[in-house]
C-alpha cells in the first residue's frame, strides 16, 4: 500500500488531534531529519520486531500494560507537528509530545492460518503514521495450529529504533506480569586496544555493491527469518560474537558477488553502535551512531584466512567504537543545520544522497546482541525468540539483523525486491550460515 512521505497510509492513518501551543515541542534530531528527507514511498522506513511467547496474552490486560508503558516513556508519544501553510518557511521539523496516544496502538488480528505471514508483510509495506502518536503499532498474532502468540511491532524508523521499542516492550512486560525485571547492565565495551583511525581500505575507495540477483518488478522489501547456533569462541579470544557476525557478513557478500561475476572491490559494512543505558531511563528515539567497517578485496577473497580476518576486524571495531563521531557523521550534521528552510534542505539532502550513492556502504549489519530483558509476560511466559529487521532500501538493498535469546541466534535478512528475489535471499542465508559456522572455535 502506498504511503506519503510521513508514513501516513490512506487506510491506517489515525485522526490527529489539533495541536495546541502548550504542547511540548522537540526539534527533529539529525537522524530523524535525514530519514524524513529521504523517505521513499516504495520502501517504507520501518523496523519490524517479533517477540515469540509460549503462551497467549489477555487482550485487556496487555492493552492496559502497554498504555502504562507508553506513559512511563512519554518521549515515545510523539507526532510530527504540522507546519503552517502560510507565513515564514519553517527552519525545522518538530515533534509534538502528545501526552497520550492518538489511537489504540494494540490490535488483535483474526486467528487464522497465515496470520503471521500477513502481519510480517504489513510490517514491510505499511508504516505507522508520523502524524499520530506514537509512531508504532503492536499486533498480537495467533494461529489456529500454533502454540503461544507473537507480539509483532512495526516501528517508523524516522522516529524510533529497535532498541528503544524493545525497552518499551520490556516495561510493558514488567507491568503485565506484575514482577519487576532485574537491573540491566550497560552495553559492554572492550577496553584497551587501538583508539586511532581503523585500518582497512581508504575511505575514498568506492565500495562494492551487492550484485543483483533475479528481482521482479514489484517494489518494496522482503525478508527471511532463521535461527542459528551462536558461534563459540576460545576463552580469551580477542574478538567478539559481533566480530564473528561482521566477518560472516563480509564473506557472504564477497561470495555472492563472485558467484554473480561482479569485480572484486573493497567492502564497507555499516554497523550501528548503541551506547545508551538499557534501564528504564533509556533515552527513547533514534539513539545509535553509525560507523563503517572496511575490508580490502584481498581480505575477503575466496581463500581468506578467517582467523586472521577475525583478529583484524576486532581491531577495527574496537577503534570505531572508541572514535568520537556524530551519529551520521559530520556531513549529515552540516546538511541539517537550520540555516536554510527545511524544504530547501530536503531537496539538497536528496541531491547529495543521489550523488553519494556509489560511495554508500555495501550493506548493514545490525547486531542487537543478547536480549538484555527477560520479557516475562507472566502466565504467557518469557520470550523464547526475538527477531528484528532493519530497512533495506536502495542503494544498499540488503541488511542483516541479529539478536540472541536463550543461547540461539535469530537472524533476519531483509532485501529490496528491486535487487533480489526470494530465492536470492535464501541463497544468501545459506552462504551466511556456512560462513558463520566457519568462525566457530572448532572450525578455526
Amino acid at each position: 500500500m502506498a504511503t506519503d512521505q510521513r508514513g501516513a497510509s490512506p487506510r491506517t492513518a489515525a485522526p490527529r488531534a489539533a495541536g495546541g501551543p502548550d504542547l511540548p515541542r522537540v526539534p527533529f534530531p539529525v537522524v530523524d531529519e535525514i530519514a524524513r528527507h529521504c523517505a521513499d514511498d516504495s520502501e517504507p522506513n520501518t523496523v519490524h520486531i517479533e517477540i515469540h511467547l509460549p503462551g497467549r496474552v489477555r487482550p485487556d490486560r496487555l492493552r492496559e500494560a502497554f498504555a502504562q508503558a507508553l506513559a512511563r516513556h512519554p518521549r515515545v508519544l510523539m507526532r510530527e507537528r504540522r507546519r503552517e501553510r502560510h507565513g515564514r518557511p519553517a527552519r525545522r521539523y518538530e515533534w509534538e509530545l502528545a501526552g497520550s496516544p492518538d489511537a489504540d496502538v494494540v490490535s488483535f488480528p483474526p486467528r487464522e492460518p497465515g496470520a503471521l505471514v500477513r502481519a510480517r508483510q504489513r510490517a514491510l509495506t505499511d508504516a505507522p503514521s508520523l502524524l499520530a502518536a506514537p509512531p508504532l503499532r503492536l499486533e498480537v498474532i495467533e494461529e489456529p495450529d500454533a502454540e503461544g502468540c507473537v507480539l509483532l511491532f512495526t516501528v517508523h524508523h524516522t522516529a524510533l529504533d529497535g532498541p528503544a521499542c524493545l525497552r518499551i516492550a520490556a516495561t510493558a512486560a514488567e507491568l503485565y506480569s506484575g514482577r519487576p525485571a532485574p537491573p540491566v547492565p550497560a552495553p559492554a565495551r572492550p577496553t584497551g586496544g587501538p583508539t586511532g583511525h581503523p585500518a582497512g581500505p581508504p575511505p575514498t575507495a568506492r565500495p562494492a555493491r551487492v550484485a543483483p540477483g533475479t528481482p521482479g518488478s514489484a517494489p518494496g522489501n522482503a525478508m527471511l527469518l532463521t535461527e542459528l547456533p551462536v558461534p563459540r569462541r576460545e576463552p580469551g579470544a580477542p574478538y567478539t560474537v559481533n566480530d564473528q557476525l561482521m566477518v560472516a557478513t563480509a564473506l557472504t557478500v564477497a561470495d555472492w558477488n563472485r558467484e554473480h561475476g561482479a569485480p572484486a572491490r573493497p567492502l564497507r559494512i555499516t554497523m550501528p553502535v548503541d551506547d545508551r543505558t538499557r534501564g528504564p531511563e533509556m533515552p527513547i528515539g533514534n539513539g545509535t551512531r553509525l560507523v563503517e567497517v572496511g575490508f580490502t578485496a584481498a581480505e575477503v577473497a575466496a581463500d581468506a584466512d578467517t582467523g586472521a580476518l577475525l583478529r583484524a576486524t576486532a581491531e577495527r571495531t574496537r577503534a570505531l567504537k572508541a572514535l568520537g563521531r556524530p551519529q551520521l557523521g559530520h556531513g549529515a550534521a552540516l546538511l541539517t543545520a537550520p540555516v536554510l528552510p527545511v524544504a530547501a534542505r530536503a531537496a539538497l539532502t536528496r541531491g547529495v544522497r543521489r550523488l553519494a550513492a556509489p560511495w554508500t556502504s555495501t550493506t548493514l549489519l545490525s547486531n542487537i546482541g543478547r536480549i538484555p530483558y527477560p520479557l516475562d509476560f507472566g502466565p504467557a511466559g518469557r520470550a523464547r525468540a526475538v527477531w528484528f529487521s532493519a530497512p533495506a532500501g536502495m542503494p544498499r538493498g540488503l541488511t542483516f539483523t541479529t539478536a540472541s535469546t536463550g543461547g540461539r541466534l535469530h537472524l533476519v535478512l531483509r532485501w529490496s525486491r528491486t535487487l533480489l528475489a526470494d530465492e536470492d535471499g535464501a541463497r544468501l542465508c545459506a552462504i551466511f550460515t556456512d560462513r558463520l559456522a566457519a568462525t566457530d572455535a572448532e572450525a578455526l
